[in-house]
């Protein structure tokens, strides 16, 4: 029986990753961390809200077994790259270190399809900094999901996300579409769970089609 830890549980990936660890009987326990209640009343959850800025308030609390990262948000959202730059790295690293600190032996990354910390696009840069930063943290098992196109119930609406999703949907289909197919969200939570499940010594990267592989251990382990 583990006990999970999360961030980023009111995004897309994220809230179907608690929905799942809540249903999964391997953790008894799952800690959310953030700055508004998911509204669930489950004996399993506990919830903590916080203040991301001030991690004296919160870093002694970051304990247990295995710790997911899917925080993020969008250019639009953040309002410029300084404040997507706050939410999607330093927010993620900081919980991460303190984490490691705490002698969370297992750690597991949303990240995306072509992070590179020497790219040229802002985004890539910035997702593979933080990869190539965790990496460096205490962490028995560092798991890193590297997922291209996500789709899910989102709350807010992306048009060019929803058109892209349409065309790959469709060449999916067809059979053409191959490892390049959307990544349904919760598909991305269940290859996290059964990483964190596996909790492999090292550093794990997982993209591609590596991902649906990942998630359908699951079935074969249970």
């Amino acid at each position: 029986m583990k006990t999970a830890l999360v961030i980023g549980a009111t995004g897309l990936v994220g809230s179907q990753l608690v929905q799942q660890l809540l249903a999964d009987d391997r953790f008894n326990k799952v800690i959310v961390f953030g700055r508004r209640t998911l509204g669930i009343a489950n004996p399993k959850l506990e919830e903590h809200l916080i203040d991301f800025d001030k991690p004296e308030a919160w870093q002694h609390l970051v304990k247990g077994d295995v710790f997911f990262s899917t925080l993020g948000t969008t250019l639009k959202q953040a309002g410029g790259q300084n404040e997507q730059y706050m939410v999607d790295y330093h927010y993620q690293y900081k919980f991460a270190e303190a984490a490691a600190q705490n002698g969370v032996p297992a750690y597991v990354l949303v990240s995306s399809s072509g992070a590179n910390k020497d790219s040229m696009i802002f985004y890539s840069r910035m997702k593979g900094t933080l990869e190539e930063n965790v990496k460096k943290l205490d962490f028995q098992s560092i798991n890193i999901i590297q997922p291209g196109l996500l789709h899910g119930d989102r709350k807010e609406s992306r048009t060019g996300e929803e058109v892209a999703y349409k065309v790959l949907n469709f060449f999916d289909k067809l059979g053409i579409a191959g490892k390049y197919k959307p990544y349904e969200d919760k598909v991305v939570a269940r290859a996290m769970i059964n990483a964190g499940i596996a909790a492999q010594p090292g550093v794990h990267t997982y993209t591609l089609g590596d991902i649906f592989k990942l998630a359908e251990r699951e079935h074969l382990s249970r």
